[in-house]
């Protein structure tokens, strides 16, 4: 008997064109931003259409005032992605006040743009925090007086307004913090220690490139007009690539994050696979028979087969497929058989949970590890099948990132806590 499988990449390598509209203020407008994501885009073999409206200064409620210009351009035609970046400090601000000043207009601004194209991917582009912290509200609020602090605020508002709106996060803050800790004689921002330069544009640059085609920009062509070198474009398009694939659940992305398959006889294979912010899944195996779970077993017949896997988004408005090649020669005695229970599904309830939440269908040895926002670890311990996860360590109310490893295998949870 011999079985060869061959699993072929996603079909999003290959060269894919966008049409896309910046909102924002002089944080995009600088260096001309749009232009140089849709050059990496034109130098990575795809096409990025870019209009923008950044207005200096301007807040998300400016954007989002019923008949202002960046609703005309909102409606002004079909858009693939809205990019939208709010002004440079009013994400950073205390929970309350951005609760109140911030989070009503994102979402204005995110129902104005399913109301023109239900297909619109809104994506917030997480800013950077200032050189050395936010000076005028540092004093008020000492949580944003240091570049840190200031970061970390920005990522837990902009993750915030992700998982509230069903939208993508451009991670641009999280690859400048990474910079800036890997390389800290490199400079990212203008003497205004606000505004980015060049390079610090360019890195924003390949996170909304990578963020958008999910796919790395490291090899781009594309160089700024001035001031940085090819070795310098490598290490930003490095990191880049790196803060936005790595992490694709924590940013909202819609992705296939696994898929796998075990041969369990002869003539019968089980597939699994995991995907974030989707809902529906289809496995075509070809023959006239389809699934429609996370995880499916099928018996083949002698001969070769094609089994493809679709994932939609839950709007069924983005598919991702893979295709999966099996040949069957023959039989012969079933040596090396494995099997696994399919029944046994990983799961955890209740979400949103108040004091626990319980784990079905972990391997025994698993891992489990819950983040915050700020991507800190908040919980970590071993786990098993049936074990109630007490959440006293989760001191606040809100939205978290439940993490659960079997040897190389890692799942990926939201989980909702209330009071």
């Amino acid at each position: 008997m011999k079985k060869l499988f061959l699993l072929l990449l996603p079909i999003s390598i290959y060269a894919q064109s966008y049409d896309a509209l910046f909102l924002g203020n002089s944080y995009t407008f600088y260096n001309q931003l749009p232009t140089m994501v849709s050059e990496i885009a034109t130098s990575m073999g795809d096409t990025l259409q870019v209009q923008s409206n950044t207005p200096g200064g301007w807040r998300l409620l400016n954007h989002a005032e019923a008949n202002s210009s960046s609703m005309q351009k909102i409606r002004q035609q079909d858009w693939d992605f809205v990019i939208l970046q709010a002004q440079s400090q009013e994400s950073s601000l205390p929970p309350w006040q951005v609760e109140d000043e911030v989070y009503p207009y994102a979402q204005a601004l995110v129902d104005s743009i399913y109301v023109n194209n239900s297909c619109t991917e809104p994506v917030f582009f997480m800013t950077w925090g200032r050189k050395n912290g936010d000076s005028m509200n540092g004093p008020s609020y000492p949580s944003v007086a240091t570049y840190d602090g200031m970061q970390q605020r920005l990522r837990e508002s902009y993750l915030q307004m992700g998982m509230d709106n069903d939208a993508t996060v451009a991670p641009v803050g999280m690859a400048w913090k990474k910079s800036i800790n890997d390389n800290p004689n490199f400079e990212l921002y203008t003497g205004d220690e606000s505004h980015p330069n060049q390079a610090g544009s360019y890195l924003a640059a390949c996170v909304i490139y990578s963020t958008i085609f999910q796919k790395s920009c490291v090899g781009s062509t594309f160089l700024p007009p001035s001031g940085l070198t090819e070795e310098e474009a490598a290490t930003l398009q490095n990191i880049a690539s790196s803060v936005v694939l790595d992490s694709t659940d924590v940013w909202n992305m819609f992705t296939i994050q696994s898929a796998d398959t075990l041969q369990l006889n002869d003539s019968t294979y089980s597939f699994s696979m995991s995907a974030s912010n989707t809902e529906n899944i289809e496995w075509d195996f070809g023959d006239g028979t389809t699934a429609n779970s996370s995880d499916a077993t099928h018996s083949f017949t002698e001969g070769q087969h094609t089994v493809v896997l679709s994932v939609f988004t839950n709007d069924y408005c983005l598919q991702k497929t893979i295709i999966y090649n099996i040949d069957i020669e023959g039989s012969s005695d079933n040596t090396n058989v494995y099997y696994t229970d399919l029944n046994n599904k990983l799961k955890i309830f209740p979400t949103p949970a108040n004091n626990y939440i319980t784990i079905e269908g972990v391997a025994h040895d698993s891992d489990l590890k819950i983040y915050n926002l700020l991507g800190d670890v908040v919980l970590e311990q071993k786990v098993k099948h049936g074990e109630r996860i007490y959440l006293s360590s989760l001191t606040q109310a809100g939205q978290y990132i439940v993490e659960i490893r079997n040897g190389d295998e890692v799942t990926t949870f939201k989980l909702t806590k209330n009071e």
